[in-house]
């Protein structure tokens, strides 16, 4: 039996779904499940968040979901946690078309942790897990040149080529402080490096997502606007 989530689901022909899963030790997998009926249907527990065992069959790339039962109870998130869970699974679904061994462990943390309190650094140390999984990782202890990076020191980055140092006073870009590249590396993240850390995913998860934007990002928005009273 394998362990894993369901990212997303859409129905298929009459009785099935097809599901796009993140698996324990095999990363993205798509798979067709019949959801039975009635009591025995599989509908209820074919959802984000609720982990799952199953087994997988097939040789194909749409694979065979079989024997799914319920892991343990569905994993509660609410509020900002909630849409949390949902940029996660978005970010997945649009940059892991295939493999991405190495992330369930890393989403399985987040959305356990998420589900005790939001908190901003399990997305990033996510975001950090898949562009690693991806190779688009830029060195984080290590500068352009080769050199060690400085906690002191503020680094640009420049694409292709990694972190570079800042010159003072000759530079107008901001930048990132070595000790917050430095931390990000060992996920170690401090309170006063996520909003720098945050400024630092996003440029770097671009030009894999392109212009299109995601949804969840807008909802998550919204909700924090003024309009929401928040």
């Amino acid at each position: 039996m394998k362990r894993g989530y369901v990212l997303h689901s859409r129905p298929y022909r009459e009785s099935s779904m097809i599901v796009n899963l993140l698996v324990d030790g095999e990363g993205r997998v798509d798979a067709v499940v019949r959801l039975g009926s009635g009591k025995r249907s599989l509908k209820s527990i074919i959802q984000p968040f609720h982990p799952l065992l199953f087994s997988l069959s097939g040789c194909s790339d749409l694979k065979t979901l079989s024997r799914v039962e319920p892991m343990s109870p569905a994993i509660p998130l609410h509020g900002d946690s909630l849409y949390a869970g949902m940029y996660l699974n978005e970010l997945l679904m649009r940059l892991v078309h295939h493999g991405g061994e190495s992330l369930f462990l890393v989403y399985h943390r987040a959305i356990m942790t998420l589900a005790r309190e939001f908190g901003e650094t399990q997305l990033r140390l996510v975001e950090l897990a898949l562009l690693k999984e991806l190779g688009c990782m830029p060195c984080l202890t290590l500068d352009g040149l080769g050199q060690e990076i400085l906690p002191e020191q503020r680094y640009q980055f420049l694409a292709e080529q990694g972190f570079w140092p800042l010159i003072e006073g000759v530079s107008d870009v901001r930048g990132w402080y070595g000790s917050a590249l430095l931390g990000l590396d060992k996920a170690q993240i401090t309170a006063e490096d996520l909003p720098a850390l945050k400024m630092l995913m996003r440029l770097l998860l671009h030009p894999l997502l392109g212009d299109k934007p995601l949804r969840s990002r807008a909802l998550f928005a919204g909700r924090r606007s003024p309009s929401t009273g928040r």
